[in-house]
């Protein structure tokens, strides 16, 4: 019995919990990404439209408005739905693998078991070791140990396309909020340096906020969205400028 408690300490302690453990950061970085992109990309493209608007003429309230109301609309529906399309093609693709191990499985059970052993010595267990995952882990769930150690996939727990455009759709609608609210609530004289510091402000957040939820350093991630959106404002603020001159 000692040999058998020997080798099994390991299968508990570094096998099993590796595959769920880097499928758990997959799945909670994809829908970070969903949400801090949506979030960003509506607080830069609509400051930036609305800046610019402003920079022609930052007296012409409704033409702000207007703007910044048509901007939100399309870009919203437009992020939710390449969000959408990239997500449909990430689940087709899970599809598919889920598909052909399925049939690997079903033509050659052992062999996939020794190729699912081999994967395990790659990663560092002794040839007995992993023959012992191998096996324990196809006896349970074939198809999962190949899907999860293989790909990184649950093949109860696909990627939602609907559920990545809503988080982009709503993500960008709350984010394009702000400077929209910002250029309407502040009077004109002070509506553009107002937007710029709100704006700056949010990234400076939603830069924080989701370098700390990636575990990623957060000084960088910060200062990658406030020079990021501070380019992109400046120069719709020089061509709004430019043309509102020339008109």
């Amino acid at each position: 019995m000692e040999p058998v408690l020997t080798i099994a300490a390991p299968v508990s302690a570094d096998a099993r919990p590796a595959p769920e453990r880097k499928h758990s950061v997959s799945r909670r970085l994809n829908w970070l990404r969903a949400g801090v992109l949506g979030a960003n990309d509506g607080i830069v493209s609509i400051s930036g439209l609305l800046v610019g608007v402003a920079a022609a003429d930052p007296t012409n309230t409704p033409a702000i408005a207007i703007a910044g109301v048509a901007g939100i609309v399309s870009a919203a529906l437009s992020m939710s739905v390449g969000e959408y399309v990239s997500v449909s093609t990430q689940r087709d693709t899970e599809r598919e693998l889920v598909r052909v191990q399925k049939s690997l499985l079903e033509a050659d059970p052992e062999g996939q078991e020794r190729k699912l052993a081999d994967m395990w010595v790659r990663r560092g267990l002794s040839e007995e070791t992993a023959a012992l995952v191998a096996r324990d882990l196809s006896r349970h769930d074939a198809l999962d140990a190949h899907l999860t150690t293989e790909h990184n996939i649950d093949p109860d727990d696909l990627t939602n396309p609907w559920a990545a455009a809503g988080s982009s759709f709503l993500a960008f609608l709350f984010g394009s909020l702000l400077p929209l609210l910002t250029m309407l609530v502040f009077p004109p004289a002070i509506r553009i340096p107002a937007t710029f510091v709100a704006v700056l402000i949010a990234l400076a957040l939603t830069g924080y906020v989701s370098a700390a939820l990636g575990d990623a350093p957060r000084g960088r991630a910060v200062i990658r969205l406030l020079l990021g959106g501070a380019a992109a404002m400046a120069l719709t603020f020089v061509v709004g400028h430019a043309f509102g001159v020339n008109v």
